[in-house]
């Protein structure tokens, strides 16, 4: 297992080599240079168990607000998984609010240059992706430590399990809402004003998240579990990417 890991690792730094080197060096001037933010993105490897990249400046702040005007006038309450049914339930696990961008407006510019760079950076196809979520979370909101990976058969039969989530937040100013990590690290960190074991990242706006939950021995990573902190002040708004192992239908 640890030599998977170096592995893994050695192949993260040679993607993120790959993504900045060759991009500046043949990107320039390029339109795919300006879809992909080359010289705007930074990444920033944080664990390696489980798998973390920070991913610093990858959505503009005109593409948070997009995102966030967008879905705005269609929040619901948010639900999570059943794993006997694979349908969306109502828990006081999960107390935001949020919204699927639709089929159709995938399609649009916009969303298709933010598919495209989660699809580079990540470095698993476009149409392996799920729909982008939009979430919302208010004061004394949060979602607490779960996995992405699926439980249930009915779900994985769709698609395959999922592999890798790229978090990308949409609003500045927040108070807590970090994304806790219990398992990463072996220090303590802050989460929703509390110090508790393990690594967080504060909600930045236009910062990404991208982690895995599958290993590259294809099993699911228990490690990769991760929460939403409760927020303290302000809205803390995100888009979620879930990416699956084969085409998402």
């Amino acid at each position: 297992m640890s030599g998977m890991r170096i592995v893994f690792g050695l192949l993260t730094l040679v993607t993120i080599g790959m993504i900045i080197v060759s991009g500046i060096s043949h990107w320039v001037d390029d339109k795919d240079a300006e879809v992909l933010r080359l010289g705007f993105v930074k990444p920033e490897v944080i664990s390696w168990s489980p798998r973390i990249i920070v991913l610093h400046n990858f959505l503009s702040m005109e593409e948070c607000d997009y995102l966030r005007g967008i879905a705005l006038p269609r929040l619901h309450i948010s639900t999570v998984v059943d794993t006997k049914t694979g349908k969306g339930i109502k828990s006081d696990v999960r107390t935001s609010s949020g919204m699927f961008l639709s089929p159709e407006e995938k399609k649009y510019p916009i969303i298709q240059a933010i598919e495209k760079r989660i699809s580079v950076y990540s470095q698993v196809p476009i149409e392996n992706g799920e729909l982008i979520q939009v979430l919302r979370y208010e004061k004394n909101q949060f979602y607490k430590p779960h996995h992405d990976y699926f439980s249930d058969t009915f779900n994985v039969k769709r698609g395959g399990q999922r592999v890798a989530t790229m978090l990308m937040y949409l609003s500045d100013n927040v108070e807590g809402g970090e994304t806790y990590f219990p398992m990463a690290g072996s220090g303590e960190c802050t989460c929703g004003g509390k110090i508790l074991k393990g690594m967080s990242v504060k909600p930045v706006k236009g910062n990404a998240v991208l982690f895995w939950s599958m290993g590259l021995d294809g099993q699911s990573d228990p490690n990769s579990i991760h929460g939403g902190c409760e927020v303290l002040s302000g809205e803390k708004w995100s888009a979620t990417k879930w990416m699956r192992q084969r085409i998402a239908s």
